[in-house]
C-alpha cells in the first residue's frame, strides 16, 4: 500500500467523506422515495417498469467499488456501515413525524403523509435485508477478482461483482415487499426483470466513469495498478 504524506492523508480523508457522504445521500433518498414506479421505454426494445427508488442505488455500487479500489475492502465495509446507521435514523425521524398531528392549515395532512412515507418503515427493512447482504457480497467478490487478477482488468471485478450482488438485492427486496403485502406476486416476475435488467446496464453504462475516478485518484496520490491507500486507522 502507499504511505501518505500528512498533506495527502487529508485529501484523502476528504476525498473519502465526500464519496461517503454521497453514498449515504443516494441509499436513504432510495429508500423515502421508493413508493413511485416508472417506466421506460429502451428504445423499442424493453420496457422497464420500475420504481424511482432504484435511480440513485446504483451509484452506491459505483462508490463502493472506487472505495474497493483505491481504499481498499475496510473502508468500503465502513462506509457500507454507516449507511446502515443512516438509514435506520432516517427511518426513526420519518416515523417520529408520521406520529405527530398535522395542524389544521397544514398544506400537507396526515392521510397523506401516511400515504407517502407510511410505508417508508418496510421498506428500510426490506431494503436493509438486501443491502446487508448485496453490499458485502459486492465488495469481497470485487476484492476476490481483484487478488485473482492481480489488480488488473478492473471492468472485469467491477461487472461480475455488481451483477451478481444487484440480482440478490433485486430479489431480496422484492421477496420482502410482496410478502409484507406492499407488492402483489403478480408483479413479482415483471419487476424482478426490469429491475435486474436495469442495474445491469447502469451497471455497464457507470464502468467509464469508475475508470476515470480511480484513474484520477491513481494520479493524484501516485498509485501503482492494484496499490491502496493507506490511511492512518487502516489495518489488513
Amino acid at each position: 500500500m502507499a504511505v501518505l504524506t500528512l498533506k495527502d492523508t487529508l485529501a484523502a480523508q476528504r476525498i473519502y467523506l465526500i464519496l461517503g457522504a454521497l453514498f449515504i445521500a443516494s441509499l436513504v433518498v432510495s429508500n423515502l422515495i421508493f413508493q413511485k414506479f416508472f417506466y421506460w421505454d429502451f428504445f423499442g426494445l424493453y420496457t422497464f417498469e420500475i420504481s424511482v427508488g432504484i435511480l440513485p442505488y446504483p451509484i452506491t455500487f459505483l462508490i463502493t467499488d472506487i472505495l474497493s479500489e483505491v481504499y481498499g475492502k475496510r473502508k468500503a465495509n465502513q462506509v457500507v456501515t454507516a449507511g446502515i446507521f443512516a438509514s435506520f435514523f432516517s427511518l426513526l425521524i420519518v416515523w417520529v413525524s408520521d406520529a405527530v398531528p398535522a395542524t389544521s392549515w397544514s398544506p400537507i395532512s396526515d392521510t397523506l403523509f401516511t400515504t407517502v412515507f407510511g410505508a417508508t418503515a418496510i421498506a428500510v427493512l426490506a431494503s436493509m435485508m438486501a443491502y446487508l447482504l448485496a453490499q458485502y457480497i459486492d465488495i469481497h467478490i470485487f476484492h476476490y477478482w481483484k487478488r485473482v487478477t492481480k489488480g488488473k482488468h478492473l471492468w472485469l471485478r467491477n461487472n461480475f461483482s455488481t451483477f451478481f450482488s444487484q440480482f440478490i438485492d433485486t430479489f431480496t427486496v422484492l421477496a420482502l415487499l410482496c410478502s409484507f403485502g406492499k407488492i402483489d406476486w403478480s408483479l413479482f416476475g415483471g419487476l424482478l426483470i426490469s429491475g435486474f435488467l436495469f442495474k445491469v446496464l447502469v451497471a455497464i453504462l457507470d464502468t467509464p466513469f469508475l475508470y476515470a475516478s480511480v484513474y484520477a485518484l491513481r494520479k493524484r496520490f501516485g498509485l501503482e495498478m492494484g496499490e491502496e491507500l493507506a490511511l492512518i486507522d487502516t489495518k489488513e
